[in-house]
């Protein structure tokens, strides 16, 4: 495996990958919408070597020219909030499947899809539907496609902590989507890097779907305790019902980097914890870092108020 097309290359979790890639001595290509911006991101990154190609996964043309001559393709695109053109289903439905069979016509040996744990086909959430609809199409169009299931993410600038800190600091209060009820499983964003390498460099892992997942489920109440006792603030917690959560989230939704997204809302309806019956982090023979190593180096304490 020597050249892998990753698109979603400068995305949380694709930067990580990018970098582990090119560590182990690889040449990659990362495929996004905006390259310009992408390179400017990659300099900073110290990639600047790193190719990177102007490809919309909507775009068939665009695309196979990113995937020629690659040994692997990993789809990291995600979207969180829909925009014109820039839906659930053109994004992780039709766009998945089109990296899928322009990956599987240029003879590519290897594909993994980047989902997400509790993706189905049948839900009733755009989100989650259109997550377990591209897996399926993925696995038609390229029969060998790894599926890589994460759960919620971790990590330096993550929609999780990072997201619960920014509001702590402006907030006397916090709000408790649905109760805090929701079980969470939180993987380390850079063991997802770390295990997607792996995959690639292992032919059995072909053909098989992963759930990725970190060592302790959580309730959403305890990720929120957890945040606040690492940056040392008291907040008072208030219950916000689903119904109501929905509805500023579609507020945020107008904002350029929303805070809360009704994707995420409708994640947060069920538990988000592997099944068990997938194989993990532990048949790629690693062990997950945990909330609690982790995320006190990037959140830091801030003065009390």
């Amino acid at each position: 495996m020597t050249m892998v097309s990753v698109f979603g290359g400068t995305g949380f979790l694709g930067r990580r990958l990018v970098q582990r890639l090119t560590a182990d001595g690889m040449t990659v290509r990362v495929a996004v919408r905006h390259a310009d911006r992408a390179r400017s991101a990659l300099r900073a990154a110290d990639l600047d070597r790193v190719m990177v190609f102007g490809a919309d996964v909507r775009d068939q043309a665009a695309v196979a020219t990113a995937v020629a001559g690659a040994d692997a393709v990993v789809d990291a695109v995600s979207a969180y909030v829909e925009t014109a053109g820039v839906t659930f289903e053109a994004v992780h439905e039709r766009g998945a499947e089109t990296l899928a069979r322009a990956a599987a016509a240029a003879g590519v040996a290897r594909f993994v899809l980047v989902s997400g744990i509790g993706a189905d086909p049948k839900s009733g959430s755009p989100y989650i539907r259109a997550r377990g609809r591209g897996e399926r199409a993925v696995q038609q169009a390229f029969p060998g496609a790894t599926i890589v299931r994460p759960s919620a993410m971790f990590g330096p600038g993550d929609a999780l902590f990072g997201t619960l800190a920014q509001l702590a600091r402006v907030l006397p209060v916090l709000p408790l989507i649905g109760d805090g009820h929701t079980r969470l499983q939180p993987v380390y964003v850079e063991d997802v890097a770390e295990a997607i390498a792996r995959i690639l460099a292992d032919p059995a892992t072909a053909g098989r779907t992963y759930e990725l997942a970190g060592p302790t489920v959580y309730t959403l109440r305890e990720i929120f305790e957890i945040a606040l006792r690492i940056m040392g603030h008291r907040r008072l917690l208030v219950p916000v019902p689903f119904a109501v959560a929905e509805v500023q989230a579609r507020l945020f939704e107008l904002l350029p980097r929303p805070p809360l997204t009704t994707g995420q809302i409708d994640l947060l309806k069920v538990d988000n914890v592997a099944s068990g019956t997938l194989p993990g982090l532990s048949e790629l023979d690693m062990a997950p870092k945990t909330v609690e190593d982790i995320v006190p180096t990037y959140l830091g304490r801030t003065p009390a108020r």
